[in-house]
């Protein structure tokens, strides 16, 4: 790789997008590369075209970076293809390093279409990289990555008529009767037995949020609004304004407070986030931004 490293402004992208269309898809096992300067533009670059490219900047002598390491190497084993993980070591590619402006180690960012996204420095806890992988997932789809060139084609099927589960029939009798407890548990159940069964899962997020939702009333918004910086109160306002059909205000009100709160209210406020986000779904317009709010407060 000749010359600096220039990700704010990488000269000839559609030559790069070009070779990426050539070039042949990271092959089966593929999702942790060990990159060098020499690699960087097909590995990094070049690959960001097809799929994005998270940039983990480590050395051997980094105990953080050992800790950190391995989580995104099993959370790229887990993408299935769907992101490519670029390990660079910084001792023996000192160019990278300063073309970065890398400080301190661990070090992460993201790379997708050619572009430099802003990661995080230090070891964090598995979930909150979860949710930075999330971010980037769903940035690159924006971005128009459509995902692994090599990804088998959905074959259509005939959809075919299943008999009611009895399961999930008395979950249902009991959310009926206003027996929430009742209906988890029996929601809970099935998931138990079927970790999968994501009809389950959803149940049990929409049965938990009912039950929050139905001990509260109008005031808690006046409640709510006097006193800002209460993060219980926000989290019921919040559940309120999703309960009552406004996703967006309860998604606002969250990613307004998260800013202003750390510790465990930190961790309250991006756990009852991620459960709306759930909640609605990945083909809503709003949940894609409002994760990235998310992850630009978080890191």
């Amino acid at each position: 790789m000749a010359g600096a490293i220039d990700l704010a402004a990488v000269k000839a992208r559609s030559e790069a997008a070009a070779r990426a269309a050539e070039a042949p898809p990271p092959a089966a096992g593929s999702a942790v590369l060990d990159v060098t300067e020499a690699s960087f533009q097909s590995e990094v670059l070049d690959r960001s075209f097809q799929v994005p490219v998270l940039i983990d900047m480590w050395a051997e002598w980094c105990q953080p970076c050992k800790q950190l390491s391995p989580v995104l190497e099993k959370l790229a084993a887990e993408g299935n293809g769907s992101w490519v993980l670029a390990k660079i070591d910084v001792d023996a590619n000192p160019r990278i390093q300063q073309a970065l402006q890398v400080q301190s180690i661990p070090a992460v960012f993201a790379v997708i279409g050619g572009q430099l996204l802003q990661g995080f420095q230090g070891a964090l806890p598995e979930a909150q990289v979860r949710e930075f992988v999330t971010a980037v997932l769903e940035a690159a789809k924006e971005a128009g990555l459509s995902g692994p060139l090599d990804a088998p084609q959905a074959q259509e099927t005939v959809p075919v008529e299943e008999p009611d589960d009895p399961r999930f029939t008395a979950a249902e009798q009991a959310l009926d009767a206003g027996d929430f407890d009742a209906a988890i548990a029996h929601y809970q159940s099935i998931v138990d037995a079927e970790p999968g069964n994501s009809d389950a899962i959803m149940a049990v997020r929409q049965v938990r949020l009912m039950q929050r939702v139905d001990d509260l009333d109008p005031s808690i918004f006046a409640r709510a609004q006097a006193a800002p910086e209460d993060v219980s109160l926000q989290l019921a306002a919040a559940d309120l304004d999703l309960g009552s059909g406004d996703p967006a205000g309860a998604l606002r009100r969250l990613l307004d407070l998260l800013p202003r709160v750390s510790g465990d209210e930190r961790d309250a406020v991006r756990e009852r986030l991620v459960e709306y986000f759930d909640l609605l779904g990945t083909e809503d317009e709003r949940v894609g931004p409002a994760r990235r709010e998310m992850a630009r407060a978080l890191f």
